[in-house]
């Protein structure tokens, strides 16, 4: 099986967050099954894929914007192109998913009173475009706008991965 991993981060948290989820997808899955992790600002497309993973900030209640990416970037310094592009432009941009098994996360401030969920989202702009969603979204804690990431949530990253993979195994099995 082919996965990809795409992700939409301005401070690398969310990058981070990605790569436990490859890594943890890496560990479960079969033998000649490749993952593969991208940024959102390359516009990779989601050929051959298997299982599609997306992962963003949430900003204000959802996923980014260009005017919440510029705000971003005004309160620290941001990873190179993240401000020209995001997870929402990137699946306006999709025609379709054709029955790709799909999942989604955020990474978003801890003890946050209201924070929305950009994965929610972007889950359900997955599953319009023909994705078939594979787990519940899932979101992971950063201590603050700019960060860290909370203890603990790299090692949660990975076996969220570990049992996504699982998941879109048995999914794939079952179709066939």
């Amino acid at each position: 099986m082919k996965c990809l991993v795409l992700y939409e981060s301005m401070f690398g948290h969310t990058e981070a967050v990605a790569r436990a989820v490859a890594a943890g997808m890496s560990s479960a899955l079969p033998g000649g099954s490749l993952v593969e992790i991208a940024d959102v600002s390359a516009r990779p497309l989601p050929r051959g894929v298997g299982l599609l993973v997306t992962g963003a900030p949430t900003h204000a209640f959802g996923m980014s914007r260009p005017a919440t990416r510029a705000d971003a970037a005004r309160q620290g310094t941001v990873r190179p192109g993240a401000v020209e592009a995001g997870l929402r432009e990137w699946l306006d941009g999709l025609a379709g998913l054709d029955d790709v098994a799909v999942a989604a996360f955020d990474t978003r401030v801890a003890g946050a009173l209201f924070t929305g969920s950009a994965a929610r989202k972007a889950l359900r702009s997955l599953h319009r475009l023909g994705g078939e969603p594979v787990l519940a979204a899932e979101g992971f804690l950063v201590s603050g706008t700019r960060g860290p990431l909370v203890p603990g949530e790299l090692d949660r990253a990975r076996e969220w991965g570990a049992r996504l993979a699982r998941a879109a195994s048995a999914s794939s099995a079952a179709a066939a």
